[in-house]
C-alpha cells in the first residue's frame, strides 16, 4: 500500500512565501485594472466634451512640456557630470555631491518660490519698476505662469536624475578609448561629443525616462503656474465635474504617454551598441582647463545648483523669518507629525512586503513569481493621479457593498469604512512606492551569498528563521536606506494625498499647496522649508554613496 506523505512544515512555509509576489502585484495592478476598465464604458457627455475640446490643448501642452524638460535636463545634467568627472577646476569635489541637492526641493515648492520671486507683484519686478520708473505694462518680462515657466521649474527640479546616471556612466568608461581619440587629433570637447556621450547614451536615457515620467505625473508645479496638462485635467474632471469616467479615460491617456516613455527607454537600451573594455573611470586622463576656462566650468556647475537649490532655500528662509514663522507652531507641529506618521507607517509596511517578495523569489526563483515582482515594481512608473483614481473607485465600491449589506441585514448604515481614510491613503502610497522598497531589498540580497542559506538550512533553520537570524541583520543598510527614501517620497507626494486623504487630514504637501493657492505666500514658507530640510536626508545618503563609489573607482 502506497504511503502518502504530508507536506513538511518547511514546504508549506515556502509555498506561503511564494504567494507574496502575487499579493504585492495585486496592490499595483488593481488601480491600473480599474482605470483601464473604464475604456470599455461609453463616454459621458462631459467626457466627450473634454476629449473633444480640451484634449488637443492638454496634448499639445503636455508634449511641449515633456520635450522642453527633456532637452533642458539633458543639458543641465550631462555637461556638469562630464566636467566633474573629467576636469579639474576649483570646487569640483563640492560640485560632485552638491549638484544632487535640488532633489531635496519638491517641484511644487520650487514653483512656489519662483512664482513669488518673478510674479508682477514679486520683489524682482517691483525693484525693476522702482529703479526705472516704468509701469507694469511699460516693459516686457518673461512670464513664470506659462509653459516656459513650467519647463524652467521642472528642469531645475529634475535634472539630478540625468546627472546621476550620466556621472555613473562617465566614471565607468575606459580611459584607453578617450586617449585613443586624443591621439587621433580630437580635442577634449570633440572626444566628449563623439566618444564619451554615445557610450553614456543608454544611462542618460534611463535618467531621462525618470524625468519624463515625473513631468507627466506632476500636478502641483503646473497648477501653481497655471499650466493645463493631463494631470490637471484628471483633477478637473474628478473634482469640478464629478465624472469618474472622464477622469479615468484621461488617466489612461496619461498612462499611455508613460508606457511610450518606458518603451522608448527599453528600446534604446536593447539596441545600444556602444561598449568599452571594462576599465573604470579612474584611468581616465584628467583635463586641467587653464585661465578663464576654469571659471567657465565653475559657472556651468554653479548655475543649476544656484537656481535649483541655493536661491530657493535662501528665499524660503528669508520669507519664514520675515513672516515670523506666521504659519504657527501648533499648526506646524500638527501637519508635520501627521506627515511623518503617514510616511513611517507606509515605509514600514512597504519594506516588510518587499522583504517577503524578494525572499520568496530567493527561495523559489520561478518565472511566475519573478514576473509578479516586476509587476509590483511598476508602481513608480504610474503617475500619482492614475493610482489615485484607480484606488478610490474600488474602495468606494466596497464601501457601498458593506453599507448595503449592513442596511439589509442589520438596519444600520456603516458609512465610509475605507474611502477617505488612512487605509485608502496608505494603499495608494504602497502601490506608488513599492518600487523603491523592492529595488533596495533586491540590491541588499544581491550582496548575500546563497551559501549562507545552504549553511543555515543544513543546521536545521527554516525559511522564516533564516530570514530573521541571517538575512535581516545583513540587510539593515538596504532596509534603512529604502525606508528613508520612501518616507521622504511619501511626505512630498501631492496629487494622491489630495484625492485619497480624509477630509480633516492635512500634510506638509497639502498645506503648502493650499497656502500658495490662497496667495498666502509668506505663510507657506515655513512648511516648505521644513519639507526641504526633511528631503535633504535621502540626498545626503545619495551623496555619501557617490563619494564611496568614487573612492572605490580610484582604488
Amino acid at each position: 500500500m502506497a504511503t502518502v506523505r504530508a507536506p513538511s512544515v518547511t514546504q508549506s512555509r515556502i509555498s506561503w512565501f511564494a504567494a507574496a509576489p502575487f499579493i504585492a502585484s495585486l496592490l499595483v495592478a488593481l488601480p491600473l485594472i480599474v482605470v483601464a476598465a473604464h475604456l470599455l464604458f461609453t463616454p459621458s457627455d462631459i467626457a466627450q466634451q473634454m476629449l473633444g475640446i480640451v484634449m488637443p490643448r492638454y496634448l499639445m501642452t503636455t508634449f511641449l512640456l515633456v520635450i522642453g524638460v527633456a532637452i533642458c535636463t539633458t543639458i543641465l545634467g550631462v555637461i556638469p557630470a562630464w566636467l566633474v568627472v573629467m576636469c579639474r577646476f576649483p570646487g569640483r569635489r563640492i560640485f560632485e555631491w552638491a549638484l544632487v541637492l535640488p532633489l531635496a526641493v519638491p517641484a511644487y515648492v520650487l514653483a512656489y518660490v519662483y512664482y513669488e520671486l518673478l510674479a508682477s507683484s514679486g520683489p524682482i519686478q517691483e525693484t525693476l519698476r522702482a529703479l526705472t520708473g516704468l509701469g507694469p505694462r511699460d516693459y516686457w518680462f518673461p512670464r513664470i505662469s506659462s509653459t516656459g515657466g513650467a519647463i524652467f521649474v521642472l528642469s531645475l527640479a529634475l535634472y539630478p536624475y540625468v546627472y546621476l546616471s550620466a556621472r555613473a556612466a562617465f566614471i565607468q568608461q575606459a580611459g584607453s578609448i578617450f586617449e585613443a581619440s586624443r591621439m587621433l587629433g580630437s580635442n577634449a570637447w570633440s572626444s566628449f561629443v563623439r566618444i564619451m556621450l554615445p557610450l553614456a547614451r543608454p544611462a542618460v536615457v534611463v535618467g531621462l525616462s525618470l524625468v519624463i515620467m515625473e513631468t507627466l505625473a506632476d500636478f502641483g508645479a503646473v497648477t501653481i503656474l497655471g499650466v493645463q496638462t493631463f494631470a490637471t485635467g484628471i483633477f478637473r474632471a474628478w473634482f469640478s465635474m464629478g465624472d469618474h469616467v472622464a477622469a479615468s479615460q484621461l488617466a489612461m491617456a496619461l498612462l499611455g504617454f508613460v508606457f511610450i516613455a518606458l518603451l522608448l527607454e527599453r528600446t534604446s537600451r536593447s539596441q545600444a551598441g556602444f561598449y568599452n573594455d571594462g576599465t573604470h573611470g579612474a584611468h581616465l586622463p584628467p583635463i586641467r582647463p587653464q585661465g578663464w576656462k576654469r571659471w567657465i566650468a565653475v559657472g556651468i556647475c554653479l548655475l543649476p545648483l544656484l537656481l535649483g537649490f541655493i536661491l530657493p532655500a535662501c528665499r524660503l528662509f528669508y520669507l519664514a523669518l520675515a513672516s515670523g514663522y506666521g504659519f504657527g507652531a501648533k499648526n506646524m507641529w500638527e501637519v508635520t507629525s501627521t506627515s511623518i506618521m503617514l510616511a513611517v507607517v507606509t515605509s514600514l509596511i512597504a519594506m516588510a512586503l518587499a522583504l517577503l517578495i524578494v525572499y520568496a523569489n530567493r527561495l523559489q526563483p520561478r518565472r511566475p513569481g519573478l514576473f509578479a515582482t516586476r509587476i509590483a515594481s511598476l508602481g513608480y512608473a504610474l503617475p500619482g493621479p492614475v493610482i489615485a483614481v484607480g484606488t478610490l473607485l474600488p474602495l468606494a465600491w466596497l464601501d457601498n457593498q458593506f453599507n448595503n449589506a449592513a442596511q439589509h441585514y442589520f438596519g444600520i448604515s456603516t458609512g465610509l469604512l475605507l474611502t477617505g481614510t488612512w487605509v485608502a491613503l496608505i494603499f495608494g502610497y504602497l502601490a506608488r512606492f513599492m518600487t523603491i522598497s523592492i529595488g533596495n531589498i533586491e540590491a541588499g540580497f544581491g550582496k548575500i551569498k546563497t551559501s549562507l542559506d545552504d549553511v543555515a538550512a543544513s543546521l536545521g533553520s527554516g525559511p522564516m528563521r533564516r530570514l530573521l537570524d541571517v538575512h535581516i541583520p545583513l540587510l539593515w543598510p538596504a532596509i534603512g536606506a529604502g525606508t528613508l527614501l520612501i518616507l521622504v517620497d511619501v511626505m512630498k507626494e501631492l496629487p494622491m494625498t489630495m484625492v485619497l486623504r480624509p477630509f480633516d487630514l492635512n500634510t506638509l504637501a497639502i498645506t503648502i499647496y493650499d497656502l500658495v493657492r490662497d496667495e498666502r505666500l509668506a505663510e507657506a514658507a515655513t512648511p516648505a522649508l521644513v519639507l526641504v530640510l526633511i528631503g535633504l536626508v535621502p540626498v545626503y545618503l545619495i551623496s555619501r554613496n557617490m563619494r564611496r563609489t568614487a573612492k572605490r573607482a580610484k582604488n
